[in-house]
């Protein structure tokens, strides 16, 4: 039978999370934060919280959201991808600094134009000891990130075999996903073996761990994104997991967790409630103070609404019709875009563009003749992939590529640089969960972008979490648990330490 509950008594009872909520004779345990998620997330990861925040490009994962993440007891990324070698060094020198042995991780996109630059940032994070990627945008293994996993691989004294390099693979397709919860193939394992980037003896263990030890599952995001629901992938890839583990029986089976969505209390326990061993958040980390955007980026995003996105043609794979979520509110970015592909589609050359689509886009988009962005890719790619030149003075639609993907790599750093003449053409990866985090903040304290703090915004998200859970244990026991009882507002540091201290 229901058993009806005082929403006032029962809400300060729920809030509490280190004492019991009882309401007749159903009660709700205790639920710190820590026991949010898996147990094994954070033993191995030496993190206080089954919490991530992911690596967003060109440094928006910038080093003081890493290091203030990283504090609070968080998994963080830096956002490595799209940055030179230098500089991601120059990130791993200042985050150790800061750190020292305190968990952090970098990131490790596919790059599938550029397969020497994955190479060299896989050569320089194993140069540089960095223990922990995040594998992103990856369509297979490629040996840059096999490499990676295999080195260093030894047999313990207990007999399971040691892996000093831990990946967080992002996927959000089965296929992808089987990728890496399984083996690396034994073909790619001799052809690195044979070619001595790994010892015949690291080949051979490799046949006995999983590629990523922690697969995160990634829904309708903001960037690399297939725009899938949560509810329907996690639940499928945790399936998946369950059948190679007893395909191929690990010493530990593969970990599986969700990002995509994940921005307000509702979201982050529907995820756990559904299996996921942890929670990687995104879109809002951008919002806060430490990422590596600008004051510019997180008004609009602060304004955002959950229908604000879009598609639109992704920089690093833009020749493969690849997407990435944007936000589109306040910018042309997406419109912009789709015109530059649905011209590198119809034309085969910077000098096969008829004279009027030449000058719209030299007026509009480049602001200088093709000639001279042809230039300035030109040297752009010089420094960075010259394989790349090489290939565009052979191909002319190549050439035509490059230029046009110059046009999308630079909407991204004007955006991060807050160029106030090129606010319309600002990239900003964003997922409806953006919007979402909003509407939650609305008259609280975190409306102001201002406020917003990875450490603080990632608390509360926690915090809120553990409360609707604990409304759900009462609920099953047969509570009727009022809506006020469950309403979780954000709550600024002092008073969040109360609740939880």
């Amino acid at each position: 039978m229901d058993v009806p509950a005082d929403a006032a008594e029962l809400r300060a009872a729920l809030m509490d999370l280190n004492r019991p909520a009882r309401a007749g004779a159903a009660v709700a345990p205790p639920l710190p934060l820590e026991n949010l998620g898996d147990p094994e997330v954070r033993r191995e990861h030496g993190v206080r919280y089954a919490y991530a925040t992911g690596a967003m490009a060109n440094g928006i994962a910038s080093v003081e959201l890493v290091e203030a993440g990283a504090k609070a007891g968080l998994l963080s990324f830096f956002g490595a991808a799209g940055l030179s070698l230098d500089r991601v060094e120059n990130a791993i020198d200042r985050l150790r600094d800061a750190l020292g042995a305190a968990p952090h991780g970098f990131n490790l996109i596919h790059s599938p134009n550029e397969p020497a630059l994955e190479a060299a940032l896989a050569e320089l994070y194993l140069r540089r000891g960095v223990k922990l990627v995040e594998a992103s945008a990856f369509m297979g293994l490629t040996p840059a990130i096999v490499r990676y996993r295999l080195s260093g691989l030894r047999r313990g004294t207990d007999g399971r075999v040691e892996a000093p390099n831990k990946v967080v693979a992002k996927v959000s397709r089965a296929e992808v996903a089987e990728k890496f919860l399984s083996p690396a193939p034994e073909a790619l394992r001799r052809e690195l073996a044979s070619s001595g980037l790994i010892s015949d003896e690291e080949a051979a263990l490799g046949a006995e761990i999983p590629m990523a030890q922690d697969v995160t599952v990634e829904a309708d995001s903001g960037g690399h994104t297939d725009n899938r629901p949560l509810v329907s992938l996690l639940p499928a890839i945790i399936d998946l997991r369950d059948r190679l583990q007893a395909k191929f029986r690990f010493a530990a089976a593969p970990r599986v967790g969700a990002a995509g969505g994940i921005a307000t209390p509702a979201s982050a326990a529907a995820a756990y409630m559904m299996g996921a061993a942890y929670v990687l958040t995104g879109s809002v980390n951008q919002a806060c103070v430490e990422s590596g955007s600008s004051d510019a980026v997180r008004r609009l995003l602060a304004a955002a609404g959950q229908a604000d996105v879009a598609m639109a043609p992704a920089a690093d794979m833009f020749e493969l019709g690849v997407k990435v979520q944007i936000l589109k509110r306040g910018t042309m970015f997406a419109m912009r875009a789709a015109k530059l592909y649905e011209v590198y589609r119809a034309y085969d050359s910077i000098e096969a563009l008829p004279a009027a689509v030449r000058q719209a886009l030299e007026r509009d988009l480049f602001r200088e003749s093709l000639d001279v962005s042809w230039e300035k890719t030109r040297a752009f790619f010089l420094a960075r992939d010259p394989a790349q030149i090489e290939r565009a003075e052979k191909d002319p639609k190549h050439k035509l590529a490059l230029v046009f993907r110059s046009y999308l790599g630079q909407a991204s750093r004007w955006a991060n640089a807050g160029v106030a003449d090129r606010t319309l053409d600002y990239q900003i990866w964003c997922g409806p969960a953006m919007g979402a985090f909003n509407e939650w903040a609305q008259g609280s304290f975190l409306a102001a972008p201002e406020n917003r703090r990875v450490a603080l915004v990632a608390k509360n998200i926690l915090y809120g979490a553990a409360v609707l859970t604990r409304a759900y244990f009462l609920r099953a026991q047969g509570v009727v648990v009022p809506s006020e009882a469950v309403r979780v507002e954000p709550l600024p540091s002092e008073a969040l330490d109360l609740q939880l201290n």
